[in-house]
């Protein structure tokens, strides 16, 4: 009897919660006319399980986990994605108006430091990539 209890608790323990409105929205995959959407994915499993934090452009911040992803609605033009302190990974997206960005983040595996390397991924990985993971940061 107390272990189908334990086994009921542990099971219920892994329920997944369901998506926030902003990461449904997020999953829609609308162009913005007069913007270009960059949409920065860490996929799981990751290389590396720590945290890491990206600057976007000079002025936003965000920290990103494995198996998340963030969704940055830009003017069109360059945009620079790079990390934080010790990690010097880095990409500049040329962003145009109406269209839709994939990059793909993943750390090194076996640093001391975490060191993102961001890549341009085809839109169809790019979309299934974000259907794994969940929204960061609820923009």
């Amino acid at each position: 009897m107390w272990k189908a209890l334990l086994i009921a608790i542990l099971l219920a323990g892994c329920a997944q919660l369901p998506p926030s409105p902003a990461d449904l929205q997020a999953r829609r995959f609308e162009a913005v006319p007069d913007k270009a959407v960059i949409y920065l994915v860490r996929d799981y499993p990751d290389f590396n399980d720590s945290a890491a934090t990206l600057w976007l452009g000079e002025t936003a911040m965000i920290t990103t986990y494995p198996g998340t992803y963030y969704r940055w609605e830009v003017a069109p033009g360059q945009h620079r994605i790079s990390g934080y302190g010790h990690d010097v990974g880095a990409i500049i997206v040329r962003a145009e108006a109406g269209r839709l960005y994939f990059v793909m983040q993943r750390l090194a595996p076996f640093m001391r430091f975490p060191s993102s390397q961001l890549h341009l991924i085809a839109e169809p990985a790019g979309r299934a990539a974000v259907m794994r993971s969940v929204l960061v940061g609820g923009q």
